[in-house]
Order: C-alpha cells, then sequence, then structure tokens
C-alpha cells in the first residue's frame, strides 16, 4: 500500500499538559518561548490552561482537568488528525491518580506518530525547529490490516 502522510501545517496545532509540580516549569517554558507559541493553536488540560492563557496573553483552548478526563480529550484529538504535537512535562517522580490515563495518552502519540516533547529538553529541540514554520508531512501509519482484521476474506486468507 502507498504510504499515507498527514500534513502538519506551519500553524502548528500544539497540546500542553503539565502535572502539578511541572506547572511552574511549563509556564517558565512557554513564557520563554510566548514569541514562538503565540503564532500556534494552542489547547491544555484544564489548570495549565488556564494559567497559559494568562501567562501568554492569548486564548488557550481549555479542556478538562487531566484526571478528569482532559487527557483522554487530548487523545481523542490526535486520533482524529487535530493535534499536530503536544508538550507535555510529567512529573515521573510523584505518583499519579490518573496514570492510566497518561499511559495511554502517551500510547496514542506514539501510534499515530505524533511527535511528544515530556521535558524542557526536548520541548526546546521541537520549538526551535526549522520545521515549526513550515508545513512538515506526518507519516500516518498504515492501519488497514488491523482494521480489517475480523473481515471474512482476510481471516479466510490468513488461515490459507
Amino acid at each position: 500500500m502507498e504510504q499515507e502522510y498527514l500534513a502538519f501545517p506551519p500553524r502548528k496545532r500544539i497540546a500542553l499538559v503539565a502535572h502539578d509540580n511541572k506547572k511552574r516549569d511549563l509556564l517558565e517554558w512557554a513564557t520563554f518561548n510566548k514569541g514562538t507559541l503565540i503564532q500556534h493553536e494552542l489547547c491544555a488540560t484544564g489548570t495549565t490552561g488556564t494559567l497559559l492563557e494568562h501567562a501568554l496573553g492569548v486564548d488557550v483552548q481549555k479542556l478538562q482537568s487531566g484526571p478528569l478526563g482532559g487527557d483522554q480529550q487530548i487523545g481523542a484529538k490526535i486520533a482524529e488528525g487535530l493535534v499536530d504535537f503536544i508538550i507535555f512535562f510529567w512529573d515521573p517522580l510523584e505518583p499519579q491518580p490518573h496514570d492510566p490515563d497518561v499511559k495511554a495518552l502517551l500510547r496514542i502519540a506514539v501510534v499515530w506518530n505524533v511527535p511528544v516533547a515530556c521535558n524542557r529538553s526536548s520541548a526546546d529541540f521541537i520549538i526551535s525547529s526549522p520545521l515549526m514554520s513550515s508545513t512538515y508531512e506526518r507519516i500516518l501509519p498504515d492501519f488497514d490490516k488491523h482494521r480489517r482484521r475480523f473481515d471474512m476474506d482476510v481471516v479466510e486468507r490468513e488461515d490459507q
């Protein structure tokens, strides 16, 4: 099958998430990168979105708080092709009540080949990339076989 692509436009759709102990780090990073971030569409989970809106002085689409479903909302946006990359400052040293949701979000990002920055260094690399201001053709995984795995003709061919 021919490779399928999804174009990231020059104006990226960025999801921002931070655990409580990392919100200050994300706000400092976002403030430092304000000039770049305000050129893009931003969405964020609950409190993080409110804090970013105040710090950056721009509208941020605010989803639910992470533990209340915000991580899952971002995951759904990824599956729909509505998020180009994620900046997720997560806290690996603090137990999270919604840890399965966090893992699901990271998993769906990998499934759909969406870049994820999980700390300041990786966020710096993504935001400073020349690809930030240009169109980028993201390769979409080929899930055709997976989607058709229960079609009778596919099952019969694989049994032979």
